[in-house]
């Protein structure tokens, strides 16, 4: 084969031949950071770079890998331009190399990328073998807190920001109304560790609240990730979120729509008279505002009360009279347009 062919890792790592593990962690690590895809955007040399120490990293950090690795180097020096079936060191330390047609056919076996010797002349996409790497040894593009009503709450802070490296681990929470209305400190165990997390006023259903430094450990930088709290709320028997604003639904009576009149609706602050104006519709929503869920920024979003008309179930004989009185002298037909309708 063509001394081309053959690869030093150890050159590739920037290391000696005889470099211990932690030596070559070591390496790694800064070459990692330097590549990596993360810190280099559509950086093609980047990319490739940082692939190609990540397959040296990947032989030369484990024992058994490196020891073949470092037999087939002997291999190579012997063979020369080719790869002879036998003859001289095709056996070494009861290996025999001389069953591989070139590098990349022994790196495939040894990295277990096609579970045997590859077809003479092939080559595997590195892509898989990248995308663990990415995986488990990737860094931040960038710092800071994620975007949102975070400030103010020392290491947590809500936001909808991407969770930055494979470290970061994501966990759901689920809260009462009350809860996310008014904030609340919830206790969880971590393993054998229980950590306080305190819920500013204003979670509301997707939130994801960041609580740094208690996500999982880097194998390479011994560094914690985020840990992210995604906010589930319990359904409420009265009140539901849409958006910003809290929602909820009043029935009224035919004549009260008729009318009009002035009604109790209930809100997180207690409640409140509300003015229903005459021939109010079914599906009608009246806008109570500052009365909803609690901004970020501070503030109340707005409560929408939506109208629903309730008919009466059992009448009296006497509510029966009326209504049969008011039917038969009724001027109005909500269905007259329906006249002119045809295909």
């Amino acid at each position: 084969m063509a001394a081309t062919d053959f690869k030093d890792y150890y050159a590739i790592l920037g290391v000696s031949k005889t470099a211990s593990q932690e030596e070559i962690k070591q390496a790694f690590r800064k070459l990692a950071r330097k590549y990596h895809p993360d810190v280099n955007p559509n950086n093609k040399q980047a990319e490739a770079r940082f692939k190609e120490v990540s397959e040296a990293y990947e032989v030369v950090s484990d024992v058994d890998k490196r020891k073949k690795y470092d037999q087939f180097g002997q291999y190579w020096k012997q063979a020369g331009e080719g790869f002879p079936s036998g003859g001289v060191g095709a056996d070494m330390g009861g290996f025999d190399f001389s069953q591989y047609g070139n590098f990349d056919e022994f790196i495939n076996e040894l990295l277990g990328r096609f579970g045997g010797a590859t077809p003479r002349g092939g080559r595997q996409s590195y892509s898989q073998n990248y995308s663990n790497y990415s995986q488990n040894y990737s860094y931040r593009s960038s710092t800071g807190a994620p975007s949102g009503f975070s400030s103010g709450f020392n290491d947590y802070g809500f936001g909808d920001a991407s969770t930055g490296t494979s470290q970061d681990t994501e966990a759901v929470i689920t809260l009462t109304f009350a809860e996310a209305f008014n904030g609340v400190q919830k206790r969880f165990s971590l393993g054998n560790e229980t950590i306080d997390v305190r819920i500013p006023s204003g979670a509301k259903p997707g939130t994801r609240l960041r609580v740094r430094g208690k996500g999982q450990i880097n194998p390479m930088t011994q560094q914690r990730g985020d840990l992210y709290l995604k906010v589930e709320l319990q359904p409420h028997s009265f009140f539901q979120m849409e958006g910003d604003n809290l929602v909820c639904e009043v029935a009224i009576t035919p004549d009260e729509a008729t009318l009009g009149a002035s009604i109790d609706v209930p809100t997180p602050d207690g409640s409140v008279n509300v003015k229903l104006p005459a021939g109010v519709r079914s599906g009608q929503s009246l806008r109570l505002r500052g009365k909803g869920w609690p901004l970020g920024k501070g503030g109340r979003g707005d409560q929408l009360v939506k109208v629903a008309i309730a008919p009466p179930k059992d009448l009296s004989q006497q509510e029966r009279e009326y209504y049969e009185k008011i039917r038969a002298i009724r001027t109005y037909n909500p269905r007259s347009h329906l006249q002119q309708v045809k295909l």
